[in-house]
């Protein structure tokens, strides 16, 4: 959310330095066209006013000497107004340029005509009652412009850093009385010093505001759903479960409220299913015991033997069933073990019961599991691989932040298609694992609920030389 906003008004200020780089531009150009249009207009008015002056003293003085005298003060005049406009105002800018006259209007070369300009400033023109035959504008550097390069003022002006870059609009005026050109110069006023300045103060300051702001208020609004969230993640882990202290924006606490309330229920729900499975195991077992106690009066051996093995299958699947049930619901929280001597203790009672088991490779690692559970899981995976491969060699490896406990057997393995579905509650295979080898088909889905139960996972493949391995992988920092 913070990304975005600060993306959105980086957008945003980049629009808006655009907008008021082009409003400024436009209104440089204008103040040029306006000047530009001053000074041709104010030029027109002088001649017009200085050649009605001289043609009045002509016809009252009379004759040529006069005349002569008199055309010769108006020139006077007017190179000394020149003189005067050429030179700098005490703030150092230069005067007002004074408009030549010329037979040509000349470019220079890569000099290009501003159409736009062009129309516009002959709109103003006419609107001062100028008839404009033909009007040209371009740009100049006003240190290239020879005119400029001419007068010492100008060029000592043009010497400061922050007048070098100073530009030029040229202006080219034809009217329909004279085929000569009137040429006004008018120098770009500069851009305003620290405009960038400013706008990169505004922007911080835009910045401190809102993104502090929505900080703040996206703090108050994810600090507590973080806590909501860990929460969830540990929901069932074991211990004791203290609600939530409900905290945030109104919508939050409301949602913190229902958490705890629904914590509360599925709580009291599993309770349930605990006393209901220890009753279930209970009522169950204790029949199941007499039986076991019954048979023993049938003279038959062959048939006390199959009743028998059948009543053990009875009472495994039942364990299972019911482990199946609690997994998760531990009541002691998970304990420092070093997983090696686990390894080799699940092993040891393999051995003493004479099953081909070994333990061949083993790293050290100390986690947090419970202990009970992970020596269920271990015992069930080496099971299946005793029962359906004749053997099984233990190892446990660490790489990196996962440690794997690993069984191997030489059995006939799983079809790749069928690796998944054979996690799965009461799933067994039909060619290799059938009913006639023993077990419900809840030990890998056993094994899979206790590595889940850790934050890890059971992972199955075939071997490349034959057989099944089966890894039961664990975070380093598990629970």
């Amino acid at each position: 959310m913070l990304l975005a906003v600060a993306l959105a008004l980086l957008v945003a200020q980049s629009i808006s330095a655009v907008l008021l780089y082009r409003a400024g531009e436009n209104r440089r150009e204008q103040a040029a066209l306006n000047a530009a249009a001053f000074r041709l207009v104010t030029a027109n008015r002088a001649e017009q006013f200085s050649g009605r002056r001289d043609r009045r003293q002509a016809e009252r003085r009379g004759e040529r000497g006069r005349e002569g005298r008199d055309t010769g003060n108006g020139r006077r005049f007017r190179a000394v107004s020149e003189r005067l406009r050429d030179q700098a105002q005490p703030d150092g800018r230069p005067r007002a340029l004074r408009v030549e006259t010329a037979d040509n209007f000349l470019r220079q070369p890569r000099e290009r005509l501003h159409p736009e300009l062009q129309e516009e400033l002959t709109r103003i023109l006419e609107r001062e009652g100028i008839n404009v035959s033909r009007l040209l504008i371009t740009k100049r550097a006003a240190l290239r412009d020879p005119y400029v390069r001419e007068r010492p003022r100008l060029l000592r002006w043009l010497s400061n850093p922050e007048n070098a870059r100073a530009q030029l609009v040229i202006v080219g005026l034809q009217t329909p009385d004279s085929e000569q050109w009137r040429i006004a110069r008018v120098i770009v006023p500069q851009p305003q010093a620290g405009s960038i300045r400013t706008l990169l103060l505004q922007t911080l300051l835009i910045y401190l505001l809102l993104v502090g702001l929505h900080f703040l208020l996206l703090r108050r609004i994810t600090r507590p759903l973080a806590k909501l969230t860990a929460r969830t993640e540990d929901f069932g882990g074991g211990g004791e479960m203290v609600p939530l202290e409900e905290e945030g924006p109104s919508d939050v606490r409301r949602l913190v409220r229902a958490h705890n309330a629904m914590e509360g229920r599925i709580a009291a729900l599993l309770d349930e299913k605990d006393v209901m499975l220890g009753a279930i195991g209970h009522d169950l077992k204790t029949p199941l015991a007499a039986l076991r106690v019954r048979i023993e009066a049938v003279d038959d051996t062959d048939q006390r033997q199959k009743m028998a093995a059948s009543i053990e299958d009875i009472s495994r699947s039942l364990d299972d069933i019911l482990s199946l049930a609690r997994v998760g619901r531990a009541n002691a929280p998970p304990e420092k073990t070093e997983l090696s001597a686990l390894v080799a203790s699940v092993v040891d009672e393999f051995e003493d019961m004479d099953k081909p088991v070994t333990f061949s490779q083993s790293e050290r690692a100390a986690i947090d599991v419970h202990v009970t559970w992970l020596r269920r899981a271990l015992r069930n995976l080496i099971s299946n691989a005793l029962r359906y491969g004749g053997s099984a060699e233990v190892s446990l490896s660490k790489a990196g932040d996962t440690v794997a406990l690993i069984i191997e057997d030489e059995g006939p393995g799983i079809p790749e298609d069928a690796i998944e579905s054979m996690m799965e509650p009461f799933t067994r295979g039909e060619a290799s694992r059938n009913r006639s080898t023993g077990g419900a088909g809840l030990g890998l889905t056993l094994a899979r609920a206790i590595a889940e139960q850790h934050g890890g996972k059971l992972v199955l493949a075939n071997r490349p030389e034959g057989g099944l391995r089966a890894e039961i992988r664990l975070p380093a920092g598990s629970r």
